[in-house]
């Protein structure tokens, strides 16, 4: 559950860090070395958690650049158009500022 002064991105970045030590942890410790059963499933979790981090790393990357991309294509757009801009933001913030008032 997210907090009022964190978003909840960071709460799943937070829950995924922690997952994955604990999946690590119980991978080093658990189970007996000598079963072949054991190795086997040992190898698969271990796999599964390489991509999966993997996975995580090419998404943030790609939200990353995909967030950069429109900050970049608003930061022009502001340049080209100022005024247009101006009124944006204003409006934006009087949208916030009725919303929040209601509070």
């Amino acid at each position: 559950m997210a907090t009022p002064t964190k978003p909840p991105e960071n709460g799943l970045d937070e829950d995924l860090t922690l997952l994955t030590k604990t999946l690590e942890e119980v991978l080093k410790s658990s189970g007996d070395s000598a079963d072949q059963k054991y190795i086997e499933l040992k190898a698969k979790a271990e796999q599964a958690l390489h991509e999966v981090k993997s996975r995580i790393s090419g998404a943030s990357d790609t939200y990353y650049y995909r967030a950069k991309k429109a900050v970049d294509r608003a930061d022009d757009y502001v340049h080209e158009k100022p005024w247009q801009g101006i009124g944006i933001g204003a409006a934006i913030g009087l949208v916030l500022g009725v919303l929040l008032a209601r509070r």
